[in-house]
Order: C-alpha cells, then sequence, then structure tokens
C-alpha cells in the first residue's frame, strides 16, 4: 500500500511528522515489512497493526517529535515478553521525526525500484534507485547503527481496475476502491454523471473501446443501466483473453441469457467460462450498494499482484 507516500507529501510541509516504518518480522507480527505509519500531536495516519505495539509505537513517535528534524531510533518488540501480545513474533521498527527538506526521493518512487535508507547520525539519507540487491533484514540481533544501508524492495503496484457504470453500486465501489491497491479508470455514458469525481464520460457508440485499452492485467467490472451496455461490454472484454477478471453484475438468469447469446455470436466455451457473473465473494447475499461493493472487491483483492 502506498497510502502513505501521498500522506508524507500533503502532512509533512505543514506540521511535525514522525514516521514509524517496519523493517522487519519474525515469527507472527501483525504486519509486514514496509508497512508505515505516520503520527502527529494531532493524529495518527495508517496502521502497523494495532493493538499495544501501535500504540507503545505512537506514544514513542511522537516523543520524537521533540528531537531535532532528521532525528530517529530503531526500536526492537518482542511482542508477547514485551508486549504481552498473543501472535508470540518480533517486530524492528525505524522511527523518524521526518524532516520536510529531505523528501526529494519520493518523487523518484516507481514499482520495481528500490529504496536505499542511509543510517546518518544527524538523519536519514534516501535514495531510490532503478534496481539492485536487496539485503532482508532480521529482527534479532544486534540493531543496524549510523553507517549502515538499509535497502527494500518497493511495491507500488496497483491493479488497474476498468469500472462502467456510475449507478449506486459503480459509487460504492470507486468509494472503497480508493483506498485499496486498485487502479481505478472509470466509465459512464449518462449526462448525469459529467459532474460525478472520477468519471470519464464516452458515447455509447465507442464505450467498447476502453475495455481494448485495458492492459492486460486489468480487472473489468460492468455494471452500467442498460443490458444492452452490458453485453457489449462483456463480449468485448471476453474477446481480450488476458485480462484478470472480467465480472457482471446480475442475476444466475441474466448470466443464463447473456450466455446463450455469447454462443450464438462464437464466443467460445473457453471465453465464456472467464466470465463472472454475478459478481462478489460467495456467501454474501446483502444487495445494499455498500455490501455489494465490499464484496466484490473483496473478490478483485483475492487476485493479488501480477
Amino acid at each position: 500500500m502506498i497510502e502513505w507516500i501521498d500522506q508524507v507529501r500533503r502532512i509533512a510541509p505543514r506540521e511535525a511528522v514522525a514516521m514509524i516504518s517496519v523493517l522487519a518480522t519474525e515469527g507472527s507480527a501483525p504486519r509486514g515489512p514496509g508497512t508505515r505509519m505516520l503520527v502527529t500531536l494531532r493524529g495518527d495516519y495508517g496502521t502497523i497493526g494495532g493493538g499495544k505495539l501501535e500504540f507503545q509505537a505512537a506514544q514513542q513517535a511522537r516523543a520524537i517529535l521533540g528531537l531535532p528534524v532528521g532525528s530517529w531510533r530503531i526500536q526492537d518488540y518482542p511482542l508477547g515478553p514485551l508486549l504481552g501480545q498473543c501472535c508470540g513474533g518480533r517486530v524492528r521498527l525505524l522511527l523518524e521525526h521526518v524532516d520536510p527538506a529531505r523528501l526529494a526521493w519520493l518523487d523518484d518512487l516507481a514499482q520495481g525500484s528500490v529504496l536505499v535508507t542511509r543510517l546518518e547520525h544527524a538523519a536519514l539519507e534516501r535514495e531510490v534507485i532503478a534496481d539492485g540487491p536487496v539485503a532482508a533484514l532480521s529482527a534479532r540481533g544486534d540493531k543496524p547503527g549510523i553507517g549502515a544501508r538499509l535497502t527494500e524492495p518497493l511495491s507500488v503496484y496497483r491493479r488497474p481496475l476498468y469500472l462502467f457504470g456510475a449507478g449506486h453500486v459503480g459509487q460504492a465501489i470507486a468509494n472503497h476502491a480508493a483506498r485499496l491497491p486498485l487502479r481505478l479508470a472509470w466509465f459512464d455514458t449518462r449526462p448525469a454523471f459529467a459532474g460525478l469525481e472520477g468519471v470519464t464520460m464516452v458515447d455509447e457508440a465507442t464505450l467498447t473501446d476502453c475495455v481494448e485499452d485495458a492492459p492486460d492485467d486489468a480487472c473489468i467490472l460492468i455494471l452500467t443501466h442498460d443490458h444492452g451496455l452490458d453485453y457489449r461490454l462483456t463480449r468485448a472484454a471476453l474477446q481480450r483473453n488476458r485480462l484478470a477478471f472480467v465480472g457482471l453484475i446480475g442475476s444466475a438468469t441474466k448470466r443464463a441469457r447473456f450466455f446463450g447469446r455469447l454462443v450464438r455470436d462464437g464466443i467460445g466455451a473457453e471465453a465464456r467460462g472467464r466470465l463472472v457473473c454475478p459478481i462478489g465473494v460467495s456467501g454474501v447475499t446483502g444487495k445494499e450498494p455498500d455490501v455489494i461493493a465490499i464484496a466484490v472487491l473483496a473478490q478483485l483483492l483475492q487476485l493479488g499482484v501480477a
């Protein structure tokens, strides 16, 4: 997740902020290496897993705000003996008073690159390199000290989500997707939604072009106001044999009717088998827009990272 990147950019120029980074874990731990959260005197942003670990780390982060910008500490937390957390693992954290004058590296972040952090006496020096060896850190043993060089891979991948339809369910999906590792492209044809933030207006005649423009790792969600449009989009999506997901809102009856039309239009069995309809994880029966949205997004998250 890369929400912390936008938060650092937004918060650091206007108020003192500390960043907590998970450097290494061992055994059962709430979150993995690379997880970050921000702490100010007014509140917290993000999470490293909650519980006593996060509470104590946030307290120490606020304490470091009383030190000069650039100050940093590495803290080890054996979760069972020290904090009484039943997960029983170990976590090594880096806490720092963010220096707003040393954030140029944020502009160089990219999928597949490596973040290099050097522990200097008065501050942390960071740079992003295109490629290079990544050294896994341990949650035990001696803590990294002055002069140590820490490397971590950057995982900023967001799977493309091409969402067709800006009705109640479409809006709920877009709202929840904004906080997930998904990169939303959202389309509708109705002028009534022209002012809705995030929606791209497209003519019905060219709507299927958007499906053809989607990258191979994209998820397609089809939930327009018109079954004719739904079918055209479904047929276009199934003709793309490398899309990660093709989902159509509707009942088993709608699925059967679409399958019949797809057969008549010459869409083969393998392609038809890639259509997911109804959409959403099994066992969720609610019809409210937010319920549907959460069930569908959970289904997409099961796809993992491309």
